[in-house]
């Protein structure tokens, strides 16, 4: 049965790997064995059986297009960069505002530090997603 996994691994070699990719593929070979098997069950030889395993299996354009895509948008550097941007940006908007806030209405107490450790974490956050997507993407 090399021939149907070797068949099934070609149809997905562009797909970057992933565990949903490998289940899927683990699953098709499983699914293609059996019918293979059934049909050997039935008096056909074990060639034509697999090419008819292999016809009958038609077209995976459907499924190759969701693994790019969920590969794609839970993967992409690109996103995580700017998301990792954007929380650098507004944590310091909201930094600046509670720094102004507090030196504007009572600048005799110094309490924009408490919120500021609380709003510090968002891009703390997001910069390990980002490294970890990117460390991830690099491998």
């Amino acid at each position: 049965m090399k021939r149907i996994e070797s068949y099934v691994h070609k149809l997905f070699k562009e797909i970057p790997d992933s565990e949903t990719k490998k289940s899927i593929v683990e699953e098709i070979i499983q699914n293609l064995e059996e019918k293979v098997m059934d049909m050997m069950d039935e008096g056909k030889d074990e060639e034509d059986a697999i090419n008819k395993a292999l016809i009958d299996f038609g077209d995976i354009d459907d499924i190759k297009k969701e693994l790019i895509d969920q590969y794609s948008t839970k993967n992409s550097p690109t996103k995580s960069s700017m998301r990792l941007m954007f929380s650098i940006c507004a944590a310091g908007l909201i930094i600046s505002l509670l720094i102004f806030m507090n030196f504007y209405y009572t600048p005799n107490v110094i309490w924009f530090v408490y919120p500021l450790f609380v709003i510090i974490w968002w891009p703390f956050i997001m910069f390990y997603r980002w490294y970890e997507q990117r460390h991830n993407h690099m491998k």
